[in-house]
């Protein structure tokens, strides 16, 4: 069930006043959870339900096993080892062996003039497999780090793991943080669910407005590269930039304000990270969840930054490897991953990943020369990145750049997608305003955000854009990871 869908729209409010009106009561309302969530991922393919309550039996057994095993150190690691390669072995099934045999193949027979029956499994690839599967790794792997105490309670831990507001495309939640909401009571409140509305609101706003007509100009115009003009494939480049982020930033603002309609807080996803000064500052404000979870379950146990600096470098490498491979069995995401570590790797080198303590340009309207130098060049990488992110493969993104250098740059006579362009544009600039803010829509108590009738045009007004200007409907593009 799509967020922007009829079916969402009914289920929502169905769902919303049996939690609060019907299902009394902390264990009654997780079961209406549970329930709720199954309906909302069976709603595309009724099998994938499998694999999720595999994935949820598995881990919640295993946290159960690691606890009773409390004075045997040893056992307790057999078990979450081998919770890690069940969750990881039904994750690479469905997402990377089709992958693997065909580059297996290539490597070691192909070149050398064989061929060989290749055996590849037609499956669908199941939604959000990436994002339940990591989440309950995470509750495994703190349960055995002594993190957090192992639930008895099934209910609670099923809707942990298939929590519907963000199940499909995160943020990827650790138990500490998700799981403890479910074991108390909760009671509704009001702010907190109208906040959750207008949260919600952007993120409709940043999907239907500008993510998807950005994608369909993305979409048409991406494959004919070799006749465009060099600026043309760079503003094509500018218009993904914006289309990945208002898709994915707007997912998770609607998954975080569902969440805040039944009474939870989810982390924070993005952090305006077109705003940040520098490629690591760009990651610490991306997809906060993964990034959080790669560095925690990954990179702090390879050593992190406590090693020498060739260590250092070399744990970058590994960790985002992984991570361009946990976007997609494709070359091209490794290749992004690297081009990425490469970034990073050259900024610890030059010593020069100093956590900025303050948003950019803070207490202040306008950032100066040096903060938008940093802001223009970082900008330019990410679309650099995302460039070849988009590319179906390694020879079309080296081709699609060298045509952007070839062709003829400056020819503005097929410059696709202008009006969205400005779109993006202006959803930047009403973010750099509410650049403190947890979302475009948090509005201070000043006036004139302070009059119910002010802050009512502006829904109304933003209600309006969406019916207006929604662009031809797209699917999320991080359910396909």
């Amino acid at each position: 069930m799509l967020f922007n869908s009829f079916e969402f729209l009914v289920f929502l409010p169905i769902v919303f006043l049996l939690y609060w009106f019907v299902f009394r009561g902390r264990h009654w309302q997780n079961l209406l959870i549970v329930i709720a969530s199954y309906v909302f991922y069976g709603w595309w393919d009724w099998r994938f339900l499998l694999l999720i309550a595999f994935t949820t039996l598995c881990s919640y057994g295993s946290g159960i096993l690691i606890e009773n095993f409390a004075d045997q150190r040893k056992k307790q690691k057999i078990v979450s080892a081998c919770n890690i390669i069940l969750n990881l072995g039904v994750l690479c099934v469905f997402k990377y062996f089709n992958f693997f045999v065909e580059n297996f193949e290539t490597l070691l027979f192909s070149t050398l003039g064989y061929q060989l029956d290749r055996v590849t499994l037609d499956i669908i690839l199941p939604v959000g497999i990436s994002f339940y599967t990591f989440q309950a790794l995470s509750y495994s792997i703190d349960v055995y780090r002594g993190n957090i105490k192992a639930t008895h309670d099934i209910v609670e831990f099923s809707a942990y793991i298939s929590f519907f507001p963000q199940l499909v495309a995160g943020p990827i939640e650790r138990a500490t943080n998700l799981l403890p909401q479910f074991q108390k009571n909760r009671q509704f409140d009001y702010s907190k669910a109208v906040d959750g509305l207008r949260q919600m609101l952007w993120g409709f706003l940043k999907k239907l407005v500008v993510a998807d007509n950005c994608a369909s100009v993305v979409n048409e115009y991406w494959g004919q590269y070799h006749e465009l003009p060099g600026f043309t494939l760079f503003i094509l480049g500018v218009l993904f930039t914006f289309q990945i982020y208002c898709d994915f930033s707007g997912y998770s603002d609607i998954a975080i304000g569902c969440a805040r309609l039944f009474g939870f807080n989810l982390m924070r996803n993005f952090n305006y990270p077109y705003f940040s000064r520098s490629i690591p500052e760009f990651w610490r404000r991306w997809h906060i969840s993964l990034m959080t979870w790669f560095r925690d379950y990954v990179y702090f146990p390879l050593g992190g930054s406590r090693c020498s600096k060739r260590k250092i470098i070399l744990n970058i490498f590994i960790v985002w490897a992984i991570s361009g491979l946990w976007h997609g069995a494709n070359w091209t995401f490794i290749c992004w991953g690297l081009f990425h570590a490469t970034l990073l790797a050259g900024y610890n080198i030059l010593g020069l990943t100093t956590k900025h303590e303050h948003i950019v340009a803070h207490n202040r309207y306008l950032p100066n020369l040096k903060e938008l130098f940093q802001m223009s060049l970082t900008f330019l990488l990410a679309v650099i990145g995302w460039i070849i992110f988009r590319a179906e493969s390694i020879i079309q993104s080296i081709d699609y750049f060298a045509s952007m250098v070839n062709n003829k740059f400056f020819d503005s006579s097929a410059l696709y997608g202008k009006i969205y362009l400005v779109f993006g544009i202006l959803l930047l600039l009403i973010e750099w305003v509410q650049r403190d803010k947890q979302h475009a829509l948090q509005f201070p108590t000043s006036k004139p955000f302070c009059y119910r009738t002010v802050r009512w045009c502006i829904y109304y007004t933003i209600i309006i854009i969406i019916a207006l200007c929604t662009g031809a409907s797209q699917t999320f593009i991080y359910f396909q990871f």
